[in-house]
């Protein structure tokens, strides 16, 4: 039975008003997933026409239809996107060498229906790499230099099956040619590419938005956003003037979460209704999103707690509290809480964190701590343009881990910036804001990368 209306009472409208009004509560994704399975074929060219069609036909309504929702309900919708089925598993029965193709069918379909961006021009390589699979990794430089709105992503590692150091070092070279093919660009085609462990099958955010195999024909998820919102909170409580400890800190950003989560899940709910079969609701994401806007700030949450700067001993404590607290409170306000949920912390799309980089707090040793509490990992970390493929696979692989022996999900989105050096900038706009270039260890994990196999799975992994 489909699940009934979620109503809000009227003190809820008001403090949901407000928030909109006065602290950048916002819906920063609606992303529609659609399965791609039934496209396969095998020719590639009669793969990517059935790709580019059915995407026309699905998803034919969906930016107005988000349009209207927020005319009509005036909660402020960032962006609309899609994610598809994990491409690599449609094109390998096309038995291509290469599948830029495919992306460049993703990219037309998403440019002509309006929406911002494609999630799942991705593969699944955590316990190994089939033909179809290397195809798509192969063409990942090209397909992004090629396309502006195809994201990627390649899951490495699970907490089932281990790492995939083969993989892991593969990306390392992978990312280092999305640079080179996009240095015009200062390397942006890296900003839509993720290295993950453990992806999400419903995860509304790009770079690593997929529409998993488990997952039905067409559902719409939604990712909200509310650094604003907590940040205020917290003012407020300081300048009541009442004692409070870190426990009454807590208490007030789950209360924050939960409306939320609430406004999140209304939109989500209603743009699914409006759309109609076979579309249903799937998830609400409630992960705090900055933006480089001032006061839209995951780091000004943790130094409002009372650390100097981000990076400061105690960061990853602050961290812990704030996103335990957003999730109790999303779940308590939501049964359909799901793809990574927490708080995100890409460098370079919050202006706290480019700050704290720049005074030399925030290094991406502390970035890796911080990660083993909050949701993603190292994101939007620029390293200087001569970092070596090796190195960058092993920064993957320590972040990886964090993931798999956590049995969480953690990525690694990181643009070895052509031409800079640690110390200089690059400016990508939007809301990928100012990438600060930081310096990575001048000793060497070569070697152990270069092993190659399989790290096995963990003691977490015997589950059953």
């Amino acid at each position: 039975m489909p699940a009934g209306p979620l109503r809000f009472d009227a003190t809820e409208v008001r403090e949901v008003l407000r928030m909109i009004e006065s602290e950048s509560l916002d819906v920063r994704a609606v992303t529609m997933g659609v399965s791609l399975r039934d496209t396969a074929s095998e020719d590639l060219e009669r793969t990517c026409g059935r790709i580019y069609e059915k995407l026309m036909r699905v998803a034919e309504r969906l930016v107005p239809t988000t349009k209207a929702v927020h005319e009509d309900f005036a909660v402020p919708i960032t962006s609309t996107r899609l994610s598809v089925t994990p491409l690599a598993l449609v094109t390998e029965a096309a038995r291509a060498p290469r599948v830029v193709p495919a992306a460049r069918a993703l990219d037309r379909a998403a440019r002509e229906l309006g929406v911002d961006y494609v999630g799942g021009f991705s593969a699944l390589v955590e316990k190994g790499t089939t033909p179809g699979d290397r195809a798509l990794i192969d063409s990942i430089p090209e397909a992004l230099a090629e396309t502006t709105r195809v994201c990627s992503s390649v899951n490495v590692a699970s907490t089932r099956a281990g790492i995939n150091i083969d993989a892991v070092l593969d990306m390392g070279r992978v990312i280092k040619g999305v640079a080179e093919a996009t240095a015009a660009g200062g390397g942006v085609g890296c900003a839509r590419l993720v290295t993950f462990a453990n992806i999400p099958d419903d995860n509304p955010f790009v770079a690593g938005a997929l529409h998993g195999v488990g997952e039905g024909e067409c559902v719409i998820n939604v990712g909200c956003s509310g650094p604003g919102v907590v940040l205020s909170a917290l003012k407020r409580l300081r300048a009541a003037g009442e004692p409070y400890d870190v426990a009454t800190i807590a208490e007030t950003i789950k209360r924050m979460a939960f409306k939320v989560t609430r406004a999140g899940e209304l939109i989500g709910r209603e743009v699914a209704r409006r759309l109609g079969p076979p579309v249903r609701f799937g998830v609400v994401d409630l992960s705090l999103a900055p933006t480089p806007a001032v006061g839209d700030s995951v780091a000004e949450i943790l130094e409002a707690l009372g650390l100097e700067k981000v990076g400061c001993p105690g960061t990853t404590a602050a961290l812990a509290l704030i996103t335990d607290a957003v999730k109790k409170g999303g779940v308590m306000a939501s049964s359909s809480v799901g793809g990574l949920s927490g708080a995100f912390i890409p460098v370079s799309e919050d202006a706290g964190m480019v700050a704290a980089a720049r005074a030399g707090a925030l290094s991406i040793e502390r970035l890796e701590s911080m990660s083993a509490v909050c949701s993603v990992g190292l994101d939007m970390v620029a390293v200087p343009g001569d970092t070596t493929a090796e190195t960058l696979a092993a920064i993957i692989a320590d972040e990886i881990a964090i993931g798999v022996f956590n049995n969480k999900a953690t990525g690694v989105r990181i643009i070895p910036v052509p031409g800079k050096k640690a110390g200089e900038s690059v400016n990508y706009g939007g809301l990928l804001g100012e990438a600060f270039v930081q310096p990575v260890s001048r000793f060497s994990g070569d070697g152990f990368v270069r092993l190659g196999g399989r790290v096995p799975a963990p003691l977490q992994a015997l589950r059953n």
